[in-house]
């Protein structure tokens, strides 16, 4: 493949972005070289403009899908940067089910739901649950619905089935955490079926409407904005907000800040962490 000429950068940048949100300038010219060049060779494609003809024509919609795989930055690991975990267990959780098991309170079993929005491969919603299977041996007294969204295909089919090789399963995870819950298959590692079945998967576009996924008291929604415009970042925000039960967290990237994005959420701290609700 030829590089990429300034015009069909400037219409498939526009396309990415129409498809995906994500938002690439001038200097990532070199990442769509690499990443969609491959795709342009094994579809027979002379150029970036054929491959982007042959995405916007594709009934399937199996060359949109291939761009967005490729094109996502599927970056994660498991208990990434610990604290946002830390914060679960020992304060969102626990004041969560404090008001929900107050005198007269008649939620029973318990109800829990958590949405991993952009989970990627899996790792931040599986670490969520193993969060919770710690925190609470008995599960069986709460109703506990886990989350995990993303928009690529690929990323999905990986969570779903909960497999992991040597670098993916090193990063983050404890070796008593790996013992404990996880079974090892030759070079990979798969997670146990008590975790995997707390966990429902589901492709979502985050630039797309998702008021049906219902209510959730927490929402992870980390690493995944800063692909976004400030326009498409206010805008996911706010309809977050809408998603949030009452009392309900948001946790963001530790290098990520709502101050001048969204003004109905007010910052909170515990320890070494911020996280957001949304304001009375």
């Amino acid at each position: 493949m030829e590089k990429i000429k300034p015009e069909e950068f400037e219409v498939l940048t526009k396309y990415i972005h129409d498809i995906s949100g994500i938002l690439l300038d001038q200097s990532k010219a070199y990442l769509l070289e690499t990443r969609l060049g491959s795709i342009a060779e094994e579809l027979g494609c002379s150029s970036y403009k054929e491959l982007h003809q042959k995405a916007i024509l594709d009934p399937t919609k199996k060359v949109k899908a291939k761009i967005i795989d490729a094109i996502s930055t599927n970056e994660t690991l498991f208990f990434r940067d610990s604290t946002p975990f830390d914060l679960l267990q020992h304060k969102i959780l626990p004041e969560l089910i404090d008001m929900r098991t107050a005198k007269g309170s008649s939620l029973l079993p318990v109800p829990i739901r958590i949405w991993s929005a952009a989970c990627s491969t899996g790792q931040e919603v599986y670490s969520i649950a193993i969060v919770l299977k710690e925190l609470l041996p008995d599960l069986s007294k709460y109703n506990i619905k886990l989350l995990g969204t993303d928009i690529s295909d690929a990323a999905i089919a990986q969570a779903s089935y909960g497999a992991y090789n040597k670098f993916e399963i090193e990063r983050g995870l404890p070796p008593t955490k790996l013992r404990k819950y996880f079974i090892q298959k030759g070079n990979t590692w798969k997670i146990k079926d008590e975790i995997r079945a707390m966990v429902n998967f589901k492709k979502v576009n985050l630039m797309q409407p998702f008021r049906a996924l219902g209510k959730f008291d927490v929402i992870f929604c980390r690493n995944v904005a800063i692909y976004f415009s400030l326009e498409d970042r206010k805008k996911l925000f706010d309809r977050l907000a809408d998603m949030l039960d009452t009392g309900g967290s948001l946790i963001i990237g530790s290098t990520e800040s709502l101050t001048g994005i969204c003004s109905r959420f007010e910052p909170l701290r515990h320890l070494r962490t911020i996280f957001y609700r949304v304001k009375s």
